[in-house]
């Protein structure tokens, strides 16, 4: 069937394009065009399955009704997870989603950036590689529309949907001191990530808390793309090393399955002789055995709400309402810490 535009109703129907415009944006009544004449061009346009052209649409009402989504990697299935929640938070609003993955490097985020600003999305939600705070900047000065996600910049009073990643992992830490573990180890990434940063805070937090000492040996710091082969030498020293482990804290999900295999390859017992804990849920935590104790990060929440403020923000100028969110994590106890 040959698509048809506003002007191919326009001329069938002896109408200026101006006016069928304003019917088929429901404006029709407010510019005093006839009922009749409405009904006629509604009819026309349903009869011959007209669909708008939404880019030409956003250009005349000065929205697109597109958001776009940048994430470090849309394969993880952290990011993945929080894409759907935004896509579908989004349809129920009214608004499309365009994804794209940084892949942690700050020149592809800013031409991201940049590239859907040109696609004119109506804003932006980020999870930064955290080394673009000019263009974060640049954003907040022009009062563009965006939401930081999963990561900020603390300098910069942006709007931003974050979890307590301090008390998260101090949680964590005081779960396995309650289980008798005395040595306890952290396995995270070499980065400059805020998030990690916090996450080895509340890590020392509890055990400075519990009269415990945190040394070079008992922290170990993985190549964030080199870490699977750094795993098991990694865990090796730790097992061998003057403060030997019986407790690991694994900043990720995907430092947590690892460390399991890099575990089972040494042959080390878990729980038996180490107990492991990770931050973030992966689907199979609960399948593998031993399974896996996780403290769940509320995905569907970082994704809806990241979304209402933004479309808040698209439409009120973010007037009246909380755009600073830091919300809890849910320890998820299973047999990993020897429950």
């Amino acid at each position: 069937m040959k698509k048809i535009f506003l002007k191919d109703i326009a001329e069938a129907l002896n109408l200026s394009k101006t006016a069928v415009s304003m019917v088929l944006n429901n404006k029709g009544d407010e510019n005093k065009i006839s009922k009749a004449t409405q009904k006629r061009v509604w009819a026309y346009a349903r009869a011959h399955h007209y669909q708008p052209n939404q880019m030409a649409r956003g250009l005349s009402l000065g929205k697109s009704e597109t958001i776009g989504l940048i994430v470090p990697n849309i394969s993880d299935i952290f990011y993945a997870t929080i894409a759907h929640y935004v896509e579908r938070k989004a349809k129920a609003l009214g608004y499309n989603v365009v994804f794209s993955s940084s892949n942690e490097d700050p020149e592809t985020e800013k031409q991201l950036i940049y590239s859907m600003l040109n696609r004119q999305v109506d804003g932006l939600i980020i999870a930064s590689t955290q080394k673009n705070q000019e263009d974060i900047e640049e954003l907040n000065r022009s009062k563009y529309p965006f939401v930081l996600i999963d990561r900020h910049y603390p300098g910069l009073a942006t709007n931003y949907v974050i979890v307590d990643n301090l008390r998260g992992t101090e949680q964590m830490t005081r779960h396995l001191l309650k289980q008798g573990r005395q040595r306890i180890g952290l396995v995270s990434i070499e980065s400059g990530l805020e998030a990690m940063h916090q996450r080895q805070l509340g890590y020392e937090k509890a055990l400075r808390d519990a009269g415990l000492e945190d040394g070079a040996e008992t922290v170990k710091l993985l190549s964030p793309f080199g870490y699977e082969s750094e795993m098991k030498e990694a865990i090796r020293s730790m097992l061998h090393g003057p403060r030997a482990v019986d407790g690991l804290v694994f900043t990720t999900h995907y430092l947590a399955a690892s460390g399991l295999r890099a575990l089972k390859a040494l042959g080390v017992e878990v729980p038996g002789e180490v107990a492991l804990i990770s931050f973030d849920e992966l689907g199979a935590f609960d399948l593998v055995e031993p399974p896996i104790t996780a403290n769940q990060q509320p995905v569907e929440d970082i994704g809806r709400l990241a979304v209402e403020i933004l479309v808040h923000e698209i439409g009120c100028k973010g007037a009246g309402m909380d755009k600073q969110r830091v919300l809890p994590t849910q320890l998820l106890i299973r047999k990993s810490c020897g429950a």
